[in-house]
């Protein structure tokens, strides 16, 4: 049987893991890792050991911003970002889900947002999140002032070649 350390690498497929001499230069460059239950150094050394659990129902891996700082730091380019990927996946496919209210739902609408058009687009991705969850109203007042300043934009590119990028929802079957 395959252990979790071997099923997150697999998943990853990219530099293993075990790679991680735990320099914790992933956590100090880490702009959420204060806020994390596990900073990411500790996810990677719980799931040298085994604690799949912990791991999988922690509020950790909803947390990471995917912002790749951890990669760029660690010298050995154990890729911390795509292994919350892959764990919040797994989450997902546990029935794990996320101890947070509401953070599954934005999850689901921020991909069925990518899958939809291969980027972002912020108005359509909060008005699919604010109907699942059915918090309508709470920074309503926000929208005009980023409207304004040109942060939100009502129409946003769509990505050129959807067609590679419904093969991957496809191979990865998300959403």
């Amino acid at each position: 049987m395959e252990t979790f350390l071997e099923e997150v690498n697999k998943k990853i497929d990219g530099v293993p893991i075990q790679r991680c001499y735990h320099c914790r230069k992933c956590t100090a460059g880490c702009p959420v890792a204060s806020h994390m239950e596990y900073n990411p150094n500790k996810v990677v050394k719980m799931i040298q050991n085994g604690k799949r659990e912990e791991v999988l129902k922690s509020s950790t891996i909803w947390l990471c911003l995917s912002c790749e700082t951890c990669i760029t730091r660690c010298p050995n380019q154990v890729d911390i970002a795509r292994m919350m990927d892959v764990l919040r996946q797994m989450a997902i496919e546990s029935g794990a889900g996320a101890r947070e209210k509401n953070v599954l739902k934005f999850h689901k609408a921020f991909l069925a947002g990518i899958k939809r058009g291969g980027r972002i687009n912020e108005p359509m991705m909060m008005a699919e999140y604010k109907l699942t969850s059915g918090d309508l109203f709470s920074d309503v007042l926000m929208a005009p002032g980023m409207f304004l300043k040109g942060k939100l934009s009502l129409l946003s590119p769509r990505t050129k070649d959807m067609k590679s990028l419904k093969s991957i929802f496809e191979k990865t079957k998300s959403i």
